[in-house]
């Protein structure tokens, strides 16, 4: 299965990162953006099938983002990276909708496990929403 993953994070490195290893374990189409502000046009232009964002970032942190994202497609897994990691935002960012929430750094075997995880869920999602709808009928 290819998805579509958009990721965004103010560092250009985390996003390189990212890109490198999704595109060198995986067939995943990887859109990047180290602009939050971005994200809602991006999300109105494409279907994505997962967003991973940074938790800390200027102009809108990475649960504003998540709430933003959510009113143009409430069924997108969101995966939170940061490097600001307590038990209290990560409990903050799984209350707020969050799907994960991974600190940094992170393992390259961590990161497409969260990815796999998040991706399944998303596909039993679909599937249950469509059999939902078919028995709605």
């Amino acid at each position: 299965m290819t998805a579509q993953i958009l990721i965004v994070d103010d560092e250009l490195d985390i996003l390189t990162v990212l890109a490198m290893i999704i595109k060198d374990k995986t067939d995943h189409k990887v859109t990047i953006t180290n602009n939050p502000l971005e994200v809602p046009e991006l999300i109105k232009e494409g279907v994505y099938d997962l967003l991973i964002t940074d938790l800390k970032m200027p102009g809108m942190d990475g649960i504003e983002l998540m709430g933003e994202v959510r009113k143009l497609d409430k069924y997108i897994p969101v995966l939170i990276i940061t490097a600001y990691g307590s038990p209290e935002l990560a409990e903050k960012a799984i209350n707020k909708g969050a799907y994960d929430y991974i600190t940094k750094p992170f393992r390259k075997e961590q990161i497409l496990i969260a990815i796999n995880r998040a991706l399944e869920w998303q596909t039993m999602n679909k599937e249950l929403r469509r059999l939902k709808d078919k028995a709605g009928e």
